[in-house]
């Protein structure tokens, strides 16, 4: 939680964007997230969500909230949904790091991918949804937006596999077996083509905020890993979920798909295809072994800041133990 100091700096420069009143300011943590540090503020005019970097050392590249703030202020202007934003802080003296200030959406975060409590139709409704967001983004124009800076065009695989192991072998973090493995055998097996699009970096459903009511997705949250990069990296990500055992960590691997309703991964892919005009190519099981090294990567980074004791999440240590068994299940599809 921020400091009385800090508090009071904050107040003044919510005044100066006109977003504070006389009242004292409300200030909570939000749920979620292993990386920003966000909170709820209730500044008398409105609810705003702050989110900033964490304090001590950090990963080089990490935590990239200027990138965040600039993807979301782009994206405002196009058909992608995401919270309004209001301005973004470099100012180290307000809050010792740098922060930016958002719109505070009002609806329903799903976080259990097996949507208990809801009906089949339902489930349906909210996959499709997830799907259709997802291909609105990689349908966008980025240039048109002034991000073609944004980030580097072509061998995106290449890049993020580098850039992924990279960090496991300067970190402190012991990888296993699997993940040493996948850090051979994908450089060697990246599928020929290329494209570039914005790429979220980290869409699923708990990252998305739904209508209080409806199927209807009306804001795509945590942008961080935000990026251009190949469209296909970005959408099997979403669907290891197939793969995830649902006692593992977020995933719906071992349920019966027919009968809750959500459609089987190969629908998915389709309705993906489909929604977006783009033919997919190449071997699916690269797509999905690489999105599991990425992610066993990013968790172990969660490890490393957890024993550096600058994880903003409490539960950032037990994250960080799935990275293990989520290489495990990327080597086995890799080896099929």
């Amino acid at each position: 939680m921020l400091d009385a100091l800090a508090i009071g700096k904050l107040k003044t420069v919510l005044k100066t964007h006109g977003l504070m009143g006389e009242e004292d300011l409300g200030i909570s943590v939000l749920a979620g997230g292993q990386s920003n540090p966000t909170f709820l503020l209730d500044t008398g005019i409105g609810k705003y969500v702050l989110r900033k970097k964490p304090g001590g050392p950090l990963l080089a590249s990490a935590h990239a909230i200027d990138r965040e703030y600039r993807i979301m202020k782009a994206l405002g202007s196009s058909n992608v949904p995401v919270p309004k934003m209001h301005f973004y802080c470099d100012d180290l003296d307000i809050l010792g790091t740098p922060f930016y200030i958002m719109e505070y959406v009002q609806g329903r975060v799903l976080v259990d991918q097996a949507l208990p409590g809801y009906t089949p139709q339902e489930r349906t409704a909210i996959y499709e949804e997830m799907n259709r967001v997802i291909s609105l983004l990689h349908r966008v124009d980025f240039q048109s937006l002034g991000l073609g800076d944004y980030g580097k065009s072509g061998n995106y695989f290449e890049r993020q596999i580098n850039r992924w192991t990279r960090q496991c072998v300067e970190s402190d973090i012991e990888v296993n077996d699997s993940m040493r493995q996948l850090m051979d055998w994908l450089p060697k097996n990246i599928p020929a083509g290329d494209e570039t699009t914005i790429v979220h970096g980290d869409y699923r459903m708990d990252n998305l905020i739904f209508h209080p009511t409806e199927p209807k997705v009306i804001a795509v949250l945590d942008w961080e890993l935000s990026t251009l990069g190949h469209p296909l990296a970005d959408f099997f990500y979403q669907c290891m979920s197939w793969d995830i055992p649902h006692s593992l960590w977020r995933g719906i691997g071992g349920l019966d798909l027919n009968e809750l309703g959500v459609p089987n991964r190969d629908k998915y892919i389709e309705l993906y295809q489909k929604n977006t005009g783009r033919n997919i190519t190449g071997d699916i099981n690269f797509y999905i072994a690489y999105n599991f090294f990425r992610m066993a990567g990013i968790l172990y980074g969660i490890s490393h800041r957890a024993k550096l004791g600058n994880a903003s999440s409490p539960d950032a240590e037990l994250t960080g133990s799935k990275a293990g068994p989520l290489a495990d299940i990327g080597w086995s599809i890799a080896s099929q």
